[in-house]
């Protein structure tokens, strides 16, 4: 037999995946790198709501570990940190209550309670809406806070 033996396995059973050489099926999920060609799709937030797409970690860690499908969708659920997509026309504008101006902008990486805003499915991607005030603190960039 000529059957080769693949130097890893994606995802270890959870989707009945089976030792086969053929290429992995690619999801056409939402990141922030092409956020723009799904952005007509998305939901406008309304009032003093911010639109939130929570960070998705890498599957293979910096040492090269491959992480299994259910670890990265374990993780996504559970991360804390997201990238600002768009912002509903009065978030910030109750200037007695931020006095100093908008705590985040789009294209912001943004710290947020775990539990905070409602969360939702679209084009396979986790998306959250949160209110102005649930924003705990802007980052330079996801990989300061999470490591794999």
């Amino acid at each position: 037999m000529t059957d080769t033996v693949p130097d890893r396995v994606d995802n270890f059973g959870s989707n009945g995946a089976s030792l086969k050489t053929e290429e992995p099926v690619v999801e056409n999920t939402i990141t922030h790198e092409n956020l723009n060609s799904h952005k007509e799709r998305l939901p406008k937030p309304t009032g003093y709501r911010i639109l939130i797409l929570p960070f998705t970690m890498s599957n293979v860690t910096k040492g090269g570990i491959h992480l299994a499908t259910q670890t990265v969708d374990k993780e996504r659920l559970a991360t804390v940190v997201g990238y600002v997509v768009s912002l509903g026309p009065d978030a910030y504008g109750d200037l007695g209550k931020f006095p100093d101006g908008a705590w985040c902008k789009e294209g912001d990486w943004v710290i947020f309670g775990r539990y905070a805003g409602a969360r939702f499915q679209i084009d396979g991607g986790d998306m959250r809406l949160l209110n102005d005030d649930e924003i705990l603190a802007v980052i330079d960039s996801p990989e300061d806070i999470i490591s794999t």
